[in-house]
């Protein structure tokens, strides 16, 4: 399984979730666009994604290798979906951190604890 698929907490991306945009986003999702979304992994490095208000996100995985996909809400959960690289059909769901100043402690989508947490700006953001 590629473990570049964070997200959020193993954002729990789930499964072929229902992938439509929710006309109004949670005030967490709305927190994130125009800021990072940070995963920070026990080894210290970091995965990073931005999201985008029309359900698209971008990303660089802990290697710096760019990232992305679509972005749903399935209750007060994001869901990610993963298009670049491509990898299996899944999406993964998280609750988001709202405060930039505490973040939360999640399990990506491999079990490994991660702290998320969200950065001010495009911290780091390189890919397109």
């Amino acid at each position: 399984m590629n473990k570049t698929l964070l997200l959020i907490p193993a954002l729990t991306l789930s499964a072929a979730a229902s992938l439509a945009c929710a006309a109004e986003p949670s005030s967490a999702v709305a927190t994130a666009f125009g800021n990072t979304v940070m995963s920070v992994y026990p080894d210290g490095r970091s995965q990073k994604i931005w999201l985008q208000p029309d359900g698209t996100w971008t990303g660089l995985s802990r290697r710096g290798n760019p990232l992305a996909g679509k972005w749903t809400l399935k209750g007060e959960k994001v869901c990610l979906r993963q298009s670049k690289p491509p990898t299996l059909p899944i999406s993964f769901c998280q609750t988001f951190p709202e405060d930039p100043k505490s973040g939360i402690d999640a399990k990506d989508l491999t079990g490994t604890p991660i702290h998320l947490k969200l950065v001010n700006g495009r911290a780091g953001k390189t890919a397109g």
